[in-house]
């Protein structure tokens, strides 16, 4: 049985149809990518399957129970962690704070024990602190342990979304333009990164309009084109497929 399977899936904003029946599923421990021009329903895909919009129409299963329509955090306590287009970092907090924060949902939350400072709780931070070091190890940030996040660089950041995301630990993990806005060098660390986080078991599913990184990365790609699903297959499948030339590469492809 596949990880996630979305069947039949559309949502509609008055009278736009931002995606369409849109049909997939994804096995475990492979990284996934979905393309497609812009406006073409990547990122609003993204906000169905992860809660932040409810479908109109359609099911989404993981693991096989359905949680169309479930909440953000509801989805986090079933392992589903995702970053986002556009930077959400707590820029007035350290950095290792930030990867903390993605822990939140393991944290003992109860008022009175945190009022009366228990020693159990002050043990837990200390592990959940050298826990977020040893992710910022893993995505490269070890020179930045010790930071603000608000003196890293942009490249530095998208990987500290990354960092934090995994805090959460993860099944499947939905990476939003990862590389958007990054100079070659960086792009290339987080390829390596996106690999890395794959081969340690979490199976991720990519938005991403760097071509080069997408076919060295995916195992399978769903394209989009107007909120449809175009085709889908290996990278060496869709960069054959004609209407994908058409439609995202360009028709002099």
């Amino acid at each position: 049985m596949a990880l996630l399977e979305v069947k039949d899936l559309s949502i509609h904003f008055g009278g736009v149809k931002a995606v369409q029946n849109v049909s997939f599923s994804i096995d475990a421990g492979i990284v996934y990518a979905v393309i497609g021009p812009n406006g073409a329903g990547k990122t609003t895909l993204f906000n169905l399957i992860t809660g932040v919009y409810t479908p109109t129409t359609g099911t989404i299963h993981l693991d096989g129970e359905a949680i169309g329509g479930k909440s953000p955090d509801e989805l986090a306590r079933r392992g589903v962690a995702r970053t986002f287009q556009n930077l959400q970092i707590c820029m007035n907090m350290d950095a290792i704070e930030n990867v903390m924060v993605g822990a939140h949902l393991r944290l003992d939350r109860n008022l009175l024990k945190a009022a009366l400072r228990w020693p159990a709780l002050k043990r837990r931070d200390r592990e959940l602190h050298g826990e977020a070091a040893e992710l910022m190890r893993f995505v490269g940030l070890q020179d930045y342990i010790n930071a603000r996040a608000d003196s890293m660089p942009y490249g530095a950041l998208k990987r500290l979304e990354i960092a934090r995301a995994l805090a959460m630990k993860p099944r499947l993990i939905f990476l939003d333009e990862p590389a958007a806005g990054l100079n070659p060098k960086e792009t290339i660390e987080v390829d390596a990164l996106v690999r890395k986080v794959a081969d340690s078991g979490v199976t991720v599913v990519l938005v991403e309009h760097d071509m080069k990184m997408v076919m060295n990365l995916s195992d399978r790609i769903l394209v989009l084109d107007y909120g449809r699903k175009l085709t889908e297959g290996t990278g060496a499948e869709v960069r054959r497929n004609p209407d994908v030339i058409a439609a995202y590469l360009g028709a002099h492809a």
